[in-house]
């Protein structure tokens, strides 16, 4: 009976071993040994995907899922640049549901953005993609109806080019990172229109005063008379959040083989919903090779921060027979996910504790006091409007290259007063670590850029919000207000500055198109599809619009754009332009 016993035990714990690797597709299963014909991709000229219900566990949580083919993450995709693919999605859910190709550069009819580029798939119905392969690199596909991609419709996609790859590896790991809650993504977006600060478990504490790791007294006054909340760095945090890596959580340890010596290469994603995240491997230096898909110069590094729908792919030596943390923190703090790279199954890296939260600064508000007028004796009174009059503090803008042309209504708390170039700035969370630290400022394309011609025009985008109302939108006009579409001329060159009037940094996407983001090297600028914009900073980069059709503009924070930060660019030839 009693040897009986224990074989029942086993085979159960077996069986649920074995359910819980058929939830996953098999490049993300732990202790894979990396990407192989075998890895049970989806490739070729024709590719069948079906969107459909499932449940999905991780760390003691539980709730509805939508995915893709049954699995969570989706299928990893790999095609080859120069061939043609066709993708049939057929749409098992009670709901409408899209792909969109995100970094593809594809047809616009093909990029999957319902309301812009295609009706949708209704529920029942089959749609499929048809388009070439015009590119290569690392990126990934998710759904742009309502806000499924919260729930689990994502997937990664890898394309290999034509030619010699200049990055060389012995092995490749595809790293998916996201965030998991089992509330609704519906339910939280009514709680943060209730109470913008409702997951913000961190404010600020009398026990953190006095012990000198908050703001002092006279900061906190400051900040409470303009009504802002220097810890209000993210909306949905670890409160409600289980971040995952490959759909593992911490205590599933994810886990990549390696043998000492070889060298590694990490495809990286970020298919948060609303996350952005601090990326590390403490022991192991990450060189950097690829960013959104594109080749960049060697950079080496010991972390960075991958806004929502960047892709960065990395280059890893472990030349010593141990277990490796791969940490993936969320930029508040409120959370962490570690998954290992190991020489063998069953090892598991330390989980590291959870660094000190940040706080925000006056340069997050755009007000870097290097380059302001400090007002009378070089006091300014921060509870008064800014103005140019005696009623008011003198912060004057002082750069008529951003001043604003936007509509201050109740969707628009505040207009950063002096936005600085923020691109050779430490990110969010990492402003003081005592290691290296990656900034957009040290990115180089590795090929030449192939446009470098001078922008004709010069375009500014303020990102708008009231964040104590939960309102979003660009030039404070929300996509479902009327906004009008962003008009470019084909093949126009247009410099485009991207200014943050938020205290929180903003992934933005741009479909359809890179474009080279202005960091001093205009040959060797970087190529991007979305660049992260840090509080009170702006971004510039130079676009040649070389995709006629209309393309979604959006953050790609889901509930950010889900609110209204989003517009819509329409490309036309000449006579046919705004």
């Amino acid at each position: 009976m009693n040897h009986q016993s224990i074989d029942r035990r086993t085979l159960f714990k077996g069986a649920a071993a074995l359910t819980l690797a058929q939830a996953f597709p098999s490049w993300a299963r732990s202790g894979t040994a990396g990407l192989r014909p075998e890895s049970g991709t989806l490739s070729g000229d024709r590719i069948a995907l079906t969107v459909g219900e499932s449940h999905f566990s991780t760390g003691g949580r539980s709730a509805h899922a939508i995915t893709i083919n049954g699995t969570l993450p989706a299928p990893l995709i790999r095609l080859k640049e120069g061939q043609h693919v066709r993708l049939a999605v057929t749409n098992n859910l009670k709901e409408d549901t899209s792909i969109h190709w995100h970094g593809l550069i594809v047809p616009f009819q093909m990029d999957g953005v319902p309301g812009i580029s295609f009706p949708g798939i209704r529920p029942g119905e089959t749609f499929t993609y048809d388009f070439p392969i015009r590119q290569y690199g690392t990126y990934w596909y998710h759904s742009h109806s309502g806000m499924q991609e919260a729930m689990g419709h994502y997937g990664p996609i890898v394309i290999d080019p034509a030619g010699a790859d200049p990055v060389q590896s012995d092995r490749e790991h595809v790293i998916v990172l996201s965030d998991w809650s089992p509330v609704h993504p519906h339910v939280q977006l009514k709680r943060l229109k209730q109470s913008g600060g409702y997951y913000n478990m961190q404010r600020q504490t009398l026990a953190g005063l006095l012990a000198g790791k908050d703001q002092s007294l006279q900061e906190r006054v400051d900040w409470g008379k303009m009504r802002m909340d220097p810890t209000d760095i993210s909306d949905v945090t670890g409160a409600t959040y289980s971040y995952l890596i490959n759909g593992h959580g911490t205590p599933e340890n994810w886990t990549g083989l390696f043998a000492p010596g070889e060298r590694v290469r990490l495809r990286i994603v970020n298919a948060s919903a609303m996350t952005n995240f601090n990326v590390r491997l403490p022991g192991l230096a990450m060189t950097v090779v690829q960013c959104d898909g594109q080749h960049v110069q060697p950079v080496e590094t010991d972390e960075f921060q991958i806004g929502i729908a960047e892709t960065y792919d990395v280059i890893v030596r472990p030349t010593e027979a141990t277990a490796y943390g791969l940490i993936a923190e969320a930029i508040d703090r409120s959370g962490l996910v570690r998954a290992t790279l190991a020489p063998r199954i069953g090892m598991a890296a330390p989980i590291p504790a959870l660094r000190e939260r940040p706080l925000l600064t006056m340069k997050d508000m755009g007000m870097d006091m290097s380059g302001m007028d400090m007002g009378q004796g070089g006091v300014i009174d921060l509870s008064r409007p800014a103005s140019s009059g005696s009623g008011g503090h003198s912060m004057k803008m002082l750069d008529p290259s951003v001043a604003p042309q936007v509509p201050m209504g109740p969707g628009v708390a505040s207009l950063s007063a002096m936005p600085a170039d923020r691109t050779a700035d430490r990110p969010t969370g990492l402003e003081d670590v005592g290691h290296r630290v990656l900034t957009y400022a040290e990115l180089r394309s590795l090929e030449p850029n192939q446009d470098t011609r001078k922008p004709t025009r010069s375009l500014v985008i303020h990102l708008t919000a009231n964040m104590e109302r939960y309102m979003w939108s660009f030039d404070g006009v929300k996509l479902s207000d009327g906004a009008d579409p962003i008009a470019f001329r084909h093949m126009e060159r247009v410099r485009v500055t991207l200014i943050n009037d938020t205290m929180m940094p903003h992934p933005i996407h741009l479909h359809g198109h890179f474009f080279e983001l202005v960091t001093g090297d205009a040959d060797h600028n970087p190529r991007k599809h979305t660049v992260n914009v840090l509080p009170g900073g702006k971004v510039s980069f130079d676009l040649t619009a070389d995709a006629l059709g209309d393309w979604a503009f959006h953050c790609h924070m889901l509930m950010h754009m889900h609110a209204g930060m989003m517009r819509v660019v329409t490309v036309r030839a000449g006579e046919d332009a705004a």
